[in-house]
């Protein structure tokens, strides 16, 4: 029986919405440094059948931490000519679908876009020794400066951190998964 790729967008889905504590480990492997989720809720675990043929089938992965915070985790495995304009979209979607008309704004908890990307991104040579990228919203006079924590859109290059080994252990084995997954030696 031939083995299902994990990048293909159904499989992923396939894969983590029934299993929330690999979803959990993925998550914290990606934010290595910020503290460990323990408990996530995968907010649209199902597929209808008839989404599988129409234009607006949602793969991405919604989920709720055990602090209330929402994540949008995406695998994209092809580069769109707008890709940095649809992940701010989603991001933004992700953090704007918490409220309500009369909502107060004190109950938003963060947004947090987690986007394996299955193609190198960043291109230019300054950037070939970099994988994991962390975008958030600060000052650009004084980046040390955040204005929040409710937006963070975190992007992983796969095939340019497979090749310099980057990340801590648990996303490096991450990596492997999805870039190696045929290699029955490697894994």
């Amino acid at each position: 029986m031939p083995l299902l790729d994990p990048k293909n967008d159904f499989v992923f889905k396939k894969l983590f919405a029934p299993a929330p504590g690999f979803l959990a480990a993925l998550i914290n492997a990606v934010r290595s440094d910020a503290p460990p989720v323990s408990v996530v809720e995968v907010l649209n675990p199902h597929i209808a059948p008839e989404e599988l043929t129409g234009k607006y089938i949602v793969l991405d992965l919604l989920a709720r931490d055990e602090q209330g915070r929402r994540y949008n985790i995406e695998m994209q495995v092809r580069r769109y000519r707008a890709w940095n304009a649809r992940s701010a979209y989603y991001l933004a979607r992700t953090l704007a679908q918490q409220l309500e008309s009369g909502h107060d704004y004190h109950q938003l908890k963060p947004a947090i876009g987690i986007h394996l990307l299955d193609f190198d991104l960043f291109t230019q040579p300054e950037h070939q020794r970099q994988a994991l990228w962390c975008f958030e919203m600060r000052d650009r006079r004084q980046p040390t400066l955040q204005l929040g924590d409710e937006l963070q859109l975190n992007l992983i290059e796969l095939p340019k951190a497979d090749r310099l080994a980057a990340g801590a252990p648990a996303l490096a084995a991450w990596v492997t998964f999805l870039e190696h997954w045929q290699e029955k030696q490697r894994m």
